[in-house]
């Protein structure tokens, strides 16, 4: 079973982020990034899948920043057999659209059996690199999944829907699947094992073939300004309901 999970690099949001002094967009040298907490999921996902039905995950992610080695490394202490990095010319942001078609690019050469990528990412809540992966590789897609089984060239995948409901679908293989959770919690990997990581591991360059990336235009980006506050309200329940009614009235509202 050759698994190949898919990363992105996102900025945290541990961080206070800044826009830059042109006010269209975040000021990338300022910005920390991460792992996106959905890949994190992916990669959980595959280490299972792979302890249960054998075969190597290989984890892949577009080097936007050229910080991506410790992410990988990461990725390696966690359980993957393998990492690459696409590396070029990169300005950030890399739209998912774009980036889509540069792991697609690759991945075709990795002869997946099956692909996995978290279902969206805190940059663009969209939810689109894996659908568009899928086209572009001319894969099945079925997303918002919390568990896959994998069985010969089937796997059987529970897709969450609102309100906590979950159905099950049979896929064919190869696929592409967005995992919403995995089957359990993301294992966690010591220190000592991801700067053991560090220093033994390879990481796989991939040039991407050069492109004209142009990210949609963005006209203005700026802090939220505050507008007013929020008024606690403290007492008896007898109390607390009184002085809501009387804002209720206050604003016209009754």
């Amino acid at each position: 079973m050759n698994i190949v999970v898919a990363i992105k690099h996102v900025p945290s949001l541990a961080d206070e982020l800044e826009v830059n002094d042109e006010g269209t967009n975040l000021d990338y040298d300022m910005v920390d990034f991460v792992l996106s907490e959905w890949d994190e999921q992916a990669i959980e996902q595959a280490a299972l899948i792979k302890e249960a039905s054998g075969g190597t995950v290989t984890v892949v992610g577009v080097d936007v920043i050229e910080e991506l080695d410790n992410v990988l490394h990461t990725a390696l202490a966690k359980g993957a057999d393998k990492a690459a990095k696409i590396v070029g010319d990169f300005e950030p942001p890399v739209e998912s659209r774009d980036q889509a078609q540069l792991l697609a690019e690759a991945i075709k050469e990795m002869s997946p059996d099956l692909v996995l990528t978290g279902v969206q990412a805190i940059d663009d809540l969209n939810g689109q690199i894996g659908p568009m992966l899928a086209a572009l590789l001319d894969m099945p897609y079925v997303g918002v999944v919390v568990n896959v089984a994998v069985s010969g060239d089937t796997a059987v995948v529970t897709k969450e829907y609102a309100g906590g409901v979950t159905a099950e679908y049979e896929v064919a293989l190869p696929a592409v699947i967005g995992i919403q959770a995995a089957s359990q919690p993301p294992r966690y990997a010591p220190v000592s094992k991801i700067r053991q990581m560090a220093k033994t591991a390879e990481i796989e360059e991939i040039e991407a073939e050069e492109e004209e990336f142009e990210p949609a235009p963005i006209n203005k980006m700026a802090k939220p300004v505050a507008a007013g506050h929020a008024e606690m309200i403290e007492g008896e329940p007898e109390e607390v309901a009184a002085k809501i009614l009387g804002i209720i009235r206050e604003k016209g509202l009754l």
